[in-house]
């Protein structure tokens, strides 16, 4: 008969708490609202990019 393996001691890290705990707000969250919350509403846009209503409020914003 084979010795019987020693099961490892799982030890929660600073880490997994961390992760728990963040999951654990994010689905209270969820379950408050009934879907997940945004965190950043605007999206980047390039600035490099034509964008005809800054260049409105440019022009409008020099005219004063």
């Amino acid at each position: 008969m084979r010795p019987k393996k020693k099961q490892k001691k799982l030890r929660i890290t600073e880490k997994d708490f961390m992760l728990a705990n963040r999951r654990a707000a994010r689905l209270e969250d969820i379950a408050l609202h009934g879907k997940p919350t945004a965190f950043r509403a605007v999206r980047h846009a390039s600035k490099k990019v034509y964008n005809r209503k800054r260049l409105k409020k440019n022009v409008a914003g020099g005219e004063e």
